[in-house]
């Protein structure tokens, strides 16, 4: 799975403007970059009038909208979608997802914090990765200061970018299921087992394999 870290912190903090600068950072490098906005409020991209607009309003579950140079989808959900949803959508053509907001995620946190808000942190200290922050916290959290966008790069490149880990993830009915090495290592095992014996495979460097149960 897309290594995924989400940026949080109190409104008014700076989140989207670090986050702009880490995604130019990483451009920068070479990296593949997508980001993720989380709004608790829902939004709207489709204008009335449409033919897109008119294709969901005529009751379509999901609208693609292709050009040479942007692809967007559209899709109705029942639920508010998790990173790790999001991330499979994604697919593999990204080397790292920087998320905006997820605060109550399991996912890695950045927390941005400025000591003028005398509000103290979002989250607690043993939910985050590091801070990026106007003032020393007494905390034993990775810490950089907020304008060291190429500090906090240097970070989630050596913990997130550099010698990509074989793994074994698994969804059930959309949710994340935390696995043990163990379990982790006999799935990855057992899997590729057979696969490797399938007539037409050669190297397999991604397995996805869905099962599906119809009610």
């Amino acid at each position: 799975m897309l290594p995924i870290v989400c940026i949080v912190g109190k409104s008014n903090v700076g989140k989207t403007t670090l986050l702009e600068g880490l995604i130019a950072e990483l451009k920068r490098r070479g990296y593949r970059v997508a980001t993720v906005k989380h709004d608790v409020h829902g939004f709207e991209i489709d204008q009335p009038g449409k033919d897109s607009w008119r294709h969901a309003q005529a009751g379509s579950d999901a609208v693609v909208i292709s050009s040479p140079q942007k692809l967007a989808l559209i899709k109705r959900v029942d639920h508010d979608s998790s990173l790790e949803e999001i991330a499979r959508l994604l697919g593999d053509d990204f080397d790292i997802v920087l998320a905006e907001g997820y605060k109550n995620s399991n996912m890695p946190k950045i927390e941005v914090h400025r000591q003028a808000l005398e509000e103290g942190l979002l989250c607690s200290p043993d939910e985050l990765i590091a801070i990026a922050t106007d003032e020393h916290l007494d905390i034993p959290v990775w810490q950089c200061s907020l304008d060291d966008t190429p500090k906090l790069a240097n970070f989630i490149e050596q913990t997130f970018l550099t010698e990509p880990k074989e793994e074994a993830i698994l969804f059930v009915n959309g949710n994340h299921i935390p696995l043990s090495p163990f379990v982790r290592s006999f799935i990855e095992g057992t899997v590729k087992g057979m696969v490797s014996t399938l007539k037409g495979v050669d190297t397999a460097k991604r397995i996805d394999l869905w099962i599906r149960e119809e009610d």
